[in-house]
């Protein structure tokens, strides 16, 4: 990496030259992961790389095209028009003529309308080139489903802290960046949000800045005084972000629905990313209301697709009016107490083995060892429950991690684990 000019920007001369080098989508790229699957296949196959902004969706194709020895021709559908679709097909053309094959990567494919999507069909469905197209929004919406159909679609996640502080370190060991205090570090990587482009950038900007003034270290304060408003205004690693989400998620918690409206507004008055917020509010569905109202789940995610869909301002409306659901909504942790209290429980316990009427008999000789013996299907007792069935491995005492709460439908689910913990009560003739 470091070979590549000095003068080029950052994000070029960091950019990966294989897969080894990518940082980040291990779920896609490591060994046994689909599109490490399809790189070691030898041969391509139409793809949309769906993603936040800064995942690597360029860089991805780019390594495709590296891989498979195949010309790369890129087009924006920002800038791009049906002209530029008409050249690639020619280059396609050539390049064929001399056996060799083409990528055709068409970065932000949501732009273009329907008949110029339409226009990539036939080169893909002969081969004439392998289409990849880029986007931040969902395809379901966005891409054309004639062409989604004849294409493979990978999802890319927000690269983590650890992945952006890799990036950093790549930087520093080519002398790009100098030294980074602690705490302007993790200012760096919070404001980031998972985007290496806008980290890089970011960088670029500090070095450029630090070489000028003469300085070895980036500060947290000199850091603030650099950036001014962008860092303040966006200030995702400052105290004020933290404790302004904490505001809005202790709203919520709060049945509080004017407060929710107020923390959220002020957090996209500071300029913070409204999918940032979509997540929160997916977590607060989960962790804080639970199965007391388990259609807020649902709500969640559907403001969060519609968001995506619309984008700002109009899908600003979509997440306010379910924070307001999420606000007046009985609230239930008893999930999320209870599933941290299994995962301490198996963290400490031993491997215990599964019971042998709870295991599996697909062959003779496991029905002969006893597999599945003596199991009660649940289906054919009555009420559908086997009154007194132990569903745990032998010798361990049954606990309760689940307490449902006295609030939304969990007074109904406790109604009924009552009536079937008397029933297992009476059949076991013995008290839990």
């Amino acid at each position: 990496m470091s070979s590549k000019s000095a003068h080029a920007p950052l994000a070029e001369r960091l950019r990966p030259k294989s897969l080894g080098e990518v940082i980040g989508q291990q779920h896609l790229l490591g060994e046994g992961m689909p599109l490490r699957i399809a790189f070691e296949s030898g041969q391509p196959h139409s793809c949309i790389l769906w993603g936040p902004p800064g995942t690597g969706k360029t860089t991805i194709a780019r390594l495709m095209a590296d891989a498979f020895d195949a010309q790369f021709i890129t087009i924006s559908a920002v800038l791009g028009g049906v002209k530029d679709i008409r050249d690639a097909v020619e280059q396609a053309l050539i390049a064929q003529a001399h056996g060799r094959r083409t990528i055709v990567f068409v970065d932000e494919v949501h732009r273009f309308n329907k008949s110029q999507q339409d226009a990539f069909l036939p080169h893909v469905e002969s081969g004439l080139f392998t289409f990849i197209g880029a986007t931040t929004e969902n395809p379901s919406f966005e891409v054309n489903s004639a062409l989604l159909s004849r294409a493979a679609v990978y999802v890319l996640q927000p690269l983590g802290e650890d992945d952006l502080k890799q990036i950093v370190q790549r930087a520093q060991a080519i002398d790009a960046v100098p030294a980074i205090e602690p705490a302007a570090l993790e200012r760096l990587i919070a404001y980031a949000d998972g985007d290496a482009r806008r980290l890089l950038n970011t960088l670029e900007t500090l070095a450029v800045a630090a070489k000028k003034e003469k300085r070895d270290e980036i500060t947290d304060a000199w850091l603030l005084k650099v950036l001014g408003e962008r860092m303040r205004r966006y200030d995702k690693g400052g105290e004020q972000f933290y404790d302004t989400i904490s505001a809005l998620h202790k709203s919520v918690r709060g049945s509080d629905p004017d407060a929710t409206l107020y923390w959220f507004v002020r957090m996209l008055d500071g300029g913070v990313d409204p999918r940032y917020v979509a997540r929160r509010m997916i977590r607060m569905a989960v962790e804080d209301i639970g199965l007391a109202d388990p259609r807020a789940l649902r709500m969640a995610l559907d403001a969060s697709e519609v968001y995506e869909r619309l984008g700002s301002p109009e899908g600003e409306l979509a997440l306010a009016e379910c924070l307001v659901y999420l606000a007046i909504a009985p609230k239930s942790n008893a999930v999320y107490v209870a599933y941290n209290e299994a995962r301490a429980l198996v963290r400490k316990d031993g491997t215990r083995p599964v019971p042998l009427h709870l295991r599996n008999a697909p062959t003779r000789l496991m029905k002969d060892l006893g597999y599945g013996k003596e199991y009660r299907y649940a289906h054919n007792e009555e009420g559908g429950f086997a009154a007194g069935e132990d569903y745990f491995p032998e010798g361990m005492k049954a606990p309760v991690f689940y307490r449902p709460v006295e609030r939304g439908l969990e007074i109904r689910i406790a109604e009924k684990l009552r009536e079937l913990r008397a029933l297992n009560r009476n059949r076991q003739g013995t008290n839990p």
